[in-house]
């Protein structure tokens, strides 16, 4: 299987000159919106193609068991804070899908192209996962605090 950081580089290269060609028919907002909205229904299509493999409801420890598809040849450097039943809380401290990005000339739409997916996969995997992050690394904060949660039940 070909490492999510490679299968981003590939889509990045394709999704740059989709950005660009929107950018400049419909202005980089619209390029930025639309980008954003693909990448979000790829996520959460991704997020779904796991869960049917599972055949159940992920839980924290399933998600933890795929973590390793996204740390892949050193994509991520993560730091685990918990993984219990109901929580798993990490910070990434190196991202190189951030530095790749950077390198491509896409550091402004980064986050559209990884940040934003964490919290959309989600949405597919398991809906009652939730994300909660203050920073990311894309974006110029010092790590990505990823903060996934269960929702309560009711």
């Amino acid at each position: 299987m070909l490492p999510i950081i490679e299968r981003r580089r590939i889509e990045a290269e394709i999704l740059k000159h989709v950005y660009d060609v929107l950018t400049e028919s419909h202005g980089a907002e619209a390029a930025r919106e639309t980008v954003g909205a693909a990448v979000s229904r790829s996520a959460i299509a991704q997020g779904a193609k796991f869960r049917a493999e599972l055949g159940r409801d992920p839980d924290f420890a399933d998600f933890a068991a795929i973590l390793p598809n996204w740390t892949a040849n050193d994509a991520l450097t993560i730091e685990v804070k918990s993984a219990t039943a109901e929580t798993l809380e990490f910070d990434v401290v190196r991202c190189r899908y951030a530095e790749m990005y950077r390198e491509m000339g896409l550091g402004e739409v980064g986050h559209l192209l990884s940040c934003n997916r964490d919290g959309e996969f989600c949405t597919g995997y398991n809906p009652n996962m939730e994300l909660t992050r203050t920073g990311t690394l894309m974006q110029g904060a010092k790590r990505c605090d990823f903060r996934y949660r269960m929702k309560p039940a009711g």
